[in-house]
């Protein structure tokens, strides 16, 4: 946008009001990071509030070869909203319309900027809801969901995003507009819908958005089982699993994290234990009550210390609480913190997480774990403190190692935040140059100049840039998400 930048600028005003343009280099300093630990500046941020005008930037972006980053809530940890290369930020936080609520067919129609909560809580009122529920459901999009295709505590069960988008409305590279999928659950020809969902934005941005709603449970129980140790805890998880029970959830809390919630949320959990974990298990009454009896039954032989039954919406509200604020609680421990996401096989946790420790030790990093552990989704956070000198230096080379561990176990590079700037250069690790080529074919042929969020995925272009992402970690707080 370097040329003839005062007549773009009123141009994009003209599409959706000077009030909903953004230039000024300190008005974009906002707008420069996402929940990740990269940073770089767009030259303008533009909020449209319907799909014409999105088609219209988009157009106009294409005419003028500015590159395009889409942005929602702007709570992702990869680096997905991060415009690399400068250009347009188009911010669909204007576009929260939930557009239609279908209780015979189980469907809502959403605008990509509705935030994840605010859906769930619309179906309630239906006796619906919506399953994917990432931590950070109080403030993430909709659209933000789509493109890095999120999961969530009760994805165990219920899967990720990808399997609860039957369709969705796309503004493609020139500005055309198109439906992928639709409202319907099988759709003939190419599944274009599931090749879209969790494309990180590089092909498109969703405008509207088709979701699938699911009853209500007619019974939830949610257990609390107390751990001597990580390895006890893990073990409870495989044998939970080897039985053939799918819970809703399972969540694992280390004793670090542990500290980190009672320092913010007093009495919610154990505060001797090296390990908790949550399990949920929901459905009709006197099933519900069947598996809680025997998940409880196969915590105790893997060696619980304790396990307590949580049946009132009230207690139940207040451990998951816990677990979704237990990455901002870290705050309490130290000022910075560094995420890394991997998955493991289940049956690798306790090899995993010993390997991540001796990583932490080695390297004089505090790493606390709160994870997904029905489904091997691992989510180790190095807390530190960026002003010690060297910190941050060891903090990335830890990280690193940790991401090849998981790939060494089997596993791969992310469970559900993408791989966008931040694990780009860990691609070869899991695929081969041919396997990325199909992949750059695909992308090219939904954007065959690369215009949208150009530089993520794929090794090469902006590189990972130590010296940027150094100034850019996080500093861990109460508005922390994962």
């Amino acid at each position: 946008m370097k040329k003839s930048q005062q007549r773009i600028i009123k141009e994009l005003e003209d599409i959706v009001g000077k009030a909903n343009v953004i230039y000024h280099p300190e008005d974009l300093l906002v707008y420069e990071y996402d929940g990740s630990i990269d940073k770089a500046i767009p030259e303008a941020v533009v909020f449209p509030a319907t799909t014409e005008e999105v088609s219209k930037l988009v157009a106009l972006a294409h005419r003028e070869d500015i590159p395009v980053v889409g942005r929602g809530s702007g709570t992702g940890l990869s680096g997905g909203a991060i415009a690399s290369l400068g250009g347009l930020q188009i911010a669909l936080t204007r576009m929260r319309g939930i557009l239609e609520i279908d209780v015979v067919n189980g469907l809502a129609v959403v605008e990509p900027g509705v935030v994840n909560l605010d859906l769930d809580y619309e179906a309630h009122k239906y006796g619906m809801r919506y399953a994917p529920d990432p931590s950070s459901q109080k403030a993430c999009s909709l659209g933000g969901n789509i493109a890095e295709n999120a999961g969530g505590p009760h994805c165990l069960a219920y899967g990720v995003t990808t399997n609860h988008v039957l369709g969705m409305e796309v503004v493609l590279e020139d500005g055309s507009v198109t439906w992928l999928g639709g409202k319907t659950r099988e759709v003939p020809g190419y599944d274009l819908r599931g090749v879209f969902v969790g494309s990180e934005g590089t092909f498109g941005i969703a405008t509207k958005i088709v979701v699938r709603l699911l009853p209500l449970p007619e019974s939830v129980h949610t257990l609390l089982g107390a751990f001597a140790d990580v390895d006890s805890a893990c073990n409870a998880v495989s044998s939970i699993i080897g039985k053939g029970i799918v819970p809703a959830a399972i969540e694992m809390i280390d004793a670090a994290c542990i500290k980190a919630i009672l320092n913010v949320t007093k009495g919610v959990l154990p505060s001797d234990a090296g390990a908790v974990l949550l399990v949920e298990v929901e459905g009709i009454e006197e099933e519900v009550k069947e598996l809680s009896g025997e998940v409880e039954a196969t915590m105790y032989d893997a060696g619980a210390e304790d396990v307590r039954v949580a049946l009132e919406d009230q207690e139940r509200e207040r451990l998951w609480a816990a677990r979704k604020g237990a990455f901002g609680a870290l705050g309490s421990l130290a000022p910075n913190y560094y995420l890394v996401d991997g998955v493991v096989p289940r049956t690798r946790l306790n090899e995993t997480l010993r390997r991540v420790a001796e990583i932490g030790e080695r390297y004089g990093l505090l790493v606390a774990n709160v994870f997904h552990a029905g489904d091997g989704n691992l989510h180790p956070c190095i807390a530190f403190d960026e002003r010690e000198p060297g910190a941050t230096d060891r903090v990335i080379q830890a990280g690193e190692e940790m991401v090849k561990v998981c790939v060494e176990m089997g596993g791969t590079l992310s469970g559900e935040h993408g791989i966008g700037l931040e694990k780009k250069a860990y691609m070869p690790l899991i695929f081969t140059q041919e396997d990325m080529d199909v992949m750059v074919r695909v992308r090219n042929s939904f954007s065959p100049n690369v215009r949208f969020n150009p530089g993520k995925i794929f090794p090469g272009g902006p590189e990972y840039d130590q010296a940027m992402q150094r100034k850019a970690v996080s500093s861990a707080g109460p508005g922390v998400y994962i």
